[in-house]
């Protein structure tokens, strides 16, 4: 299933780069043809780069949700699981050091 996300990811990476290239080849053209500023150019194509990212760290976040949602329909540990059980084991150790000592008073 990773290999599949990580297709898809690629797949959108590489029409991202296309697209880029394709709107700076356009904005080009339309400075030439004095239709946009220089500055104009810039803030169209920095608008696009700035949803871009935005768009990115959404997959991400979805991405991160759809992993942690497998990992718990097939009954995998999660890191935050992991961690809550080294926490409750230190809290056991703790007890048991301090139930010793008590009992050897």
């Amino acid at each position: 299933m990773s290999d599949i996300l990580k297709k898809g990811f690629l797949l959108g990476l590489g029409a991202a780069v296309s697209g880029k290239e394709k709107l700076d080849v356009k904005l080009k053209e339309l400075v030439e043809k004095n239709e946009l500023t220089q500055e104009q150019a810039r803030t169209v194509m920095r608008n696009f780069v700035d949803k871009g990212e935005v768009k990115t760290d959404e997959w991400t976040a979805k991405q991160y949700e759809q992993t942690q949602t497998m990992a718990r329909d097939l009954g995998l540990a999660t890191k935050e699981d992991i961690n809550e059980l080294r926490a409750r084991i230190t809290e056991l150790e703790e007890r048991l050091v301090e139930e010793k000592e008590e009992s050897r008073t």
